[in-house]
């Protein structure tokens, strides 16, 4: 995804000049050529990750549209502030991107980790917020919000499904009638491993706010619901509630635990530590439905 990732911006630079590109050094070795071409638009602010922030709401109040990008913890964490005043309390437009997710960059340790990005950013209004789980999800996922006026988060992932599907909304992978899965990004292929010989639903998405609650009620046959999501517990929990509000219900909420795992690993040995490998989401899943 990563090297999409600077494919893409490259292509939208050079076809857009109101397209700007903001780094705090993560991923400068991509842009070389785009800063070559580009130097009035492309910036490298070294490992100043507040600043690269505040630099994009300046460049989006100037009328450009701004890409941020550095790695999760630093973007989102780190510059939560920045984020809250510099875009949504001015009311203005940009495109976070971010590199390293819940638990990818294993080697970094506990400050390379961000699973409560997602959540972070759910606390702001107005936010798209992307978690594509194919490269070409997030090609078509950039260009649309790169082409948009509005405040867009794309979370990246070294974990991909092996298929793209759709974007926008939820997408039905496949249908049953004991419960209704819900696999948020790159946690589809793993669901689908899990849950290979239930008679369950699974629901994709790559795009998880807005929440496409019209799908989750067309698709749903019996009020039990599984979320799964490749980031902090629980993220998506009050709105798959508040889509089924007419209904007594079931959730399981299945996400990275508030734990906190001082051997830091590689990320298949996290993703097995908390549950999110096939063997632990079939052990949940089928607790769950019996």
């Amino acid at each position: 995804m990563r090297e999409q990732f600077a494919a893409t911006t490259t292509d939208l630079l050079d076809a857009d000049r109101s397209i700007a590109l903001v780094l705090a050094d993560i991923s400068e070795q991509y842009f070389e050529e785009a800063l070559l071409h580009h130097p009035e638009r492309v910036f490298n602010l070294g490992i100043r990750e507040q600043l690269a922030v505040n630099v994009g709401a300046g460049l989006a109040l100037a009328g450009m549209r701004p890409i941020v990008h550095t790695i999760a913890s630093f973007l989102v964490e780190r510059s939560f502030e920045q984020i809250k005043l510099g875009f949504s309390h001015q009311d203005v437009g940009g495109v976070l991107v971010s590199v390293g997710a819940s638990y990818d960059i294993t080697p970094g340790g506990r400050t390379h980790q961000a699973p409560a990005d997602v959540a972070l950013i759910d606390t702001l209004p107005g936010w798209d917020i992307h978690v594509p789980g194919h490269p070409a999800e997030l090609d078509r996922l950039l260009r649309e919000a790169a082409q948009g006026s509005g405040r867009d988060y794309l979370r990246t992932s070294v974990l991909t499904n092996r298929s793209a599907y759709p974007t926008g909304g939820f997408h039905v992978v496949r249908r049953g009638r004991r419960a209704t899965v819900i696999a948020m990004g790159p946690t589809l292929d793993n669901v689908l491993a899990a849950v290979t010989d239930l008679d369950v639903t699974v629901l994709y998405a790559s795009t998880v706010r807005p929440f496409d609650a019209e799908t989750v009620v067309a698709t749903l046959r019996t009020a039990d619901v599984v979320l799964v999501e490749p980031y902090a517990v629980g993220t998506s929990a009050a709105a798959v509630s508040s889509a089924l509000t007419h209904l007594p219900h079931r959730l399981k909420s299945i996400g990275v635990p508030r734990t906190e795992l001082r051997r830091y690993g590689t990320p298949a040995q996290h993703e097995a530590a908390m549950g999110l490998d096939p063997a632990g989401l079939r052990r949940t899943i089928a607790d769950f439905l019996r």
